[in-house]
């Protein structure tokens, strides 16, 4: 039970901070707001993060929530490629309503300079993990070329992902990622589709 109310604790302040830093812009953000919209204390901020630098890495524990709170919801009418593209289309909607431009650069930016981990390629990550699963499923059900490894395959996606990210940030916005993905997703995941 304690590590739950850690991992609550830890999330609360994520949460708050990514909300603020959407609403107020991450250079207008103070600990101070994140630690009164999250309801913790200073010493439970300090606990998890060094400042506020090291809640960009944290981004990716958002994305993993989200991708958790989408499998709960019903999927099982779609084969792998559909429930991968779903999955993208609906993190890039949530990207497009909370996480704005400077953000997600600032994510990129950091994960490229960083001495330390690198979270968004961290294979501990749910996001990993659940790429896993869904394209074994899809090989074990003969709708993925064999090819490729599953190893293969979960590093293609994730890498044309994060492109597509990448794109849409060097683009300054000019385009809504979740529209673009609709089109770019499947013209991409197509070419694991077992003939």
């Amino acid at each position: 039970m304690p590590k739950k109310n850690t991992r609550n604790t830890k999330g609360r302040i994520v949460a708050a901070a990514w909300k603020l830093f959407y609403e107020q812009g991450y250079e207008e953000t103070t600990v101070e707001d994140i630690i009164f919209e999250s309801e913790t204390s200073k010493g439970s901020f300090y606990h998890y993060f060094d400042g506020k630098d090291a809640l960009l890495s944290s981004l990716s524990v958002l994305f993993d929530e989200r991708y958790e709170e989408l499998m709960q919801q019903e999927h099982d009418d779609m084969d792998c490629i559909g429930l991968l593209c779903w999955l993208n289309y609906e993190l890039f909607v949530t990207i497009d309503n909370t996480v704005s431009i400077e953000l997600l650069s600032r994510l990129f930016s950091s994960q490229l300079v960083t001495k330390g981990e690198r979270h968004l390629l961290s294979r501990n990550r749910t996001y990993y993990k659940l790429l896993r699963q869904i394209i074994t499923q899809g090989q074990e059900n003969g709708e993925l070329t064999t090819d490729y490894t599953v190893g293969e395959i979960v590093k293609a996606y994730a890498m044309f992902e994060r492109g597509l990210m990448y794109d849409w940030c060097l683009s300054s916005g000019e385009y809504s990622l979740s529209q673009y993905t609709k089109t770019m997703m499947p013209m991409f995941l197509e070419g694991f589709r077992k003939k």
